[in-house]
C-alpha cells in the first residue's frame, strides 16, 4: 500500500467514526453565538448612548455625530454577522 492510499483510507475511516464530544462542541458554538450577540448589543448601546450625550452637548454637530454612529453600528453589525456565520457553520459541520 502506497502513501496516498493509506492516507485516503485513514481519512475515510476518520469520517465514518462517530465524533466523540461533538455535542460539547455544538454547545460551545451555541454559547459563542450568545456571547457574540451580547457583545454586539453592548457595543451598539454604548455607541447610541454616547451619541445622544454628544448631541445633547452640541446640538449643531448632531448630523455628523449621527452619521458616525450609523457607520460604527454598521461595522459592529458586519463583524457580528460574520462571527455568527462562522459559529453556525461550525455547528453544521459538527452535526
Amino acid at each position: 500500500m502506497d502513501y496516498m492510499t493509506g492516507l485516503v483510507l485513514a481519512a475515510s475511516q476518520a469520517a465514518e467514526a462517530p465524533m466523540a464530544g461533538a455535542s460539547w462542541a455544538i454547545l460551545a458554538a451555541v454559547l459563542a453565538c450568545g456571547i457574540i450577540i451580547v457583545g454586539a448589543s453592548l457595543g451598539i448601546s454604548l455607541i447610541g448612548g454616547r451619541a445622544v450625550e454628544s448631541i445633547a452637548r452640541q446640538p449643531e454637530a448632531g448630523g455628523r455625530v449621527f452619521s458616525a454612529m450609523i457607520i460604527a453600528a454598521a461595522f459592529i453589525e458586519g463583524v457580528t454577522f460574520f462571527a455568527l456565520a462562522i459559529c453556525f457553520l461550525a455547528v453544521l459541520w459538527l452535526h
